[in-house]
């Protein structure tokens, strides 16, 4: 790197902190600041950057000073952050992210990125579980965590090898996806979020066409469209026979899933057929390395999940609460149709991420939840959150509520989480699903975890 220290300004986020840990692993002076840091919230996390070296500074532009060698911000950081103004006074290099994680994704002979709109982060998070246990020893910066890495040390979102493997996930949200050269690309999907579908396509396309190898997912329209793009392809599938790898018969279970692959039967801990199209991304990859895909699919079968996909939080009186990151029409509809596959309401709890995705999901989400519940299911949603900035609030959840209600869906827009509980548990059952939806608020799985209490202290009370 160019540079012996780096301040991260939104060390917190999920990327953000991935590269920050990475490079404090490799011993540059890493320091940073986070609002949600400053209103002490997520403890363990901001714990867990500190114990490996970080140095962690009020959001207030104090911690940005004449020694910081640069100012790491991502596009949600806007000018009149103090650190932003700190490190202009100070001229002080303000760089992105997603410029950084492009310099060490570059520095490495094999590099893979994961794109899409949906699955990247657990794609990702799948490939380097079994590079790992293969002994490839690769680097992998992620955007999720990967439940039970952080016991090791760190967060769980990133993998510092010393190999010559890099995989990253390649964000498209604010088109920094075309800093990325990768020698493999992956497409798990094409769906609405956050850029309209002209420029999402527009990007994509360079993103294949600039790989040596691409890997697309056929199942799904919007990412089949592009496979002209590709010079060497290789497609996945759930069923189509034209793709170079498809899976057959698959099958839920109570703790995941199973599924043919070329005539063997490969068994997953984590549930639903989108992850089973997830798995198939991540065994493509395997083989434009050399590793036979049964191979790489055996190595999967331990794969314990990612943190806040369709993350089980426990059980109390019969009712099971779910800590799940589904924010978009897509990624909604998979994690509804994966609870569908087993008996027993379902109550959601989503949060929009957002006021500018919201409005530009609005017609998609409602459908999501339109088609993905039924008449017994309950659907809650509170304000949409805001994360501070110059966003126009011109947009409520209510509005979406009054037209999935008009759907036939028992709908209901509730403010705060107190109301939100005590709602629930005057409503919750045995044998219901509660799931706690939404990006972007890391205290979401707070929430989550507190209404698991309230259930457990309600059944020790007899009430």
């Amino acid at each position: 790197m160019q540079h012996s220290s780096y301040f991260f300004c939104g060390i917190g986020g999920s990327g953000m902190s991935a590269l920050a840990q990475l490079l404090a692993s490799r011993g540059i002076r890493v320091f940073g600041s986070d609002r949600s840091f400053d209103r002490g919230e997520t403890p363990n996390k901001f714990a867990a950057l500190k114990e490996q070296g970080i140095v962690l500074c009020p959001q207030d532009g104090t911690g940005v000073t004449a020694d910081t060698g640069v100012l790491v911000v991502s596009t949600a950081v806007e000018d009149s952050v103090p650190d932003v103004r700190a490190a202009k006074n100070h001229g002080i290099p303000i760089r992105r992210r997603a410029e950084i994680l492009a310099d060490v994704f570059a520095a490495h002979t094999v590099r893979i990125a994961i794109g899409g709109t949906s699955g990247k982060s657990t794609v990702t998070g799948m490939l380097g579980h079994i590079l790992q246990k293969l002994d490839k020893d690769p680097t992998v910066i992620g955007g999720a965590v990967t439940l039970g890495a952080a016991s090791s040390g760190g967060l769980g979102n990133v993998i510092a090898g010393s190999g010559d493997i890099c995989v990253i996930e390649a964000d498209e949200s604010d088109g920094s996806i075309e800093l990325y050269r990768p020698s493999v690309s992956v497409l798990t999907n094409l769906t609405l979020d956050h850029l309209p579908m002209e420029r999402l396509r527009e990007l994509f396309s360079i993103f294949l066409d600039r790989s040596d190898h691409a890997i697309v997912n056929i199942d799904d329209p919007g990412s089949e469209a592009l496979c002209s793009a590709c010079g060497s392809l290789v497609t996945f599938s759930l069923g189509k026979p034209n793709a170079n790898i498809c899976a057959t018969e698959f099958e839920p279970k109570a703790n995941g899933c199973s599924f043919l692959l070329e005539g063997t039967a490969v068994e997953l801990s984590v549930p639903g057929q989108h992850n089973v199209s997830n798995a198939l991304a991540a065994i493509a990859v395997c083989g434009t390395m050399g590793i036979d895909p049964v191979i790489a699919a055996r190595a999967l079968s331990d794969f314990p999940g990612m943190k806040r996909r369709l993350e089980t939080a426990g059980s109390a009186n019969g009712v099971t609460v779910i800590d799940d990151f589904a924010h978009n029409p897509d990624k909604i509809s998979a994690s509804l149709a994966c609870l569908k596959e087993f008996s027993g309401r379902v109550i959601v709890i989503y949060q929009p991420h957002g006021f500018a995705p919201t409005r530009l999901c609005r017609d998609g989400l409602i459908d999501a939840f339109a088609e993905g519940l039924d008449g017994e299911d309950i659907l809650i949603m509170p304000e949409i959150y805001y994360a501070g900035g110059t966003a126009a609030k011109d947009i409520s959840s209510m509005e979406l509520v009054e037209e999935i209600s008009a759907r036939n869906i028992n709908s209901h827009y509730i403010q705060g989480r107190d109301a939100i509980s005590n709602f629930v548990l005057g409503e919750c059952r045995q044998g219901d699903r509660i799931i706690v939806m939404g990006a972007r608020d890391d205290t979401l799985s707070v929430f989550a975890r507190n209404i698991l209490d309230r259930i457990r202290a309600a059944h020790a009370s007899g009430s």
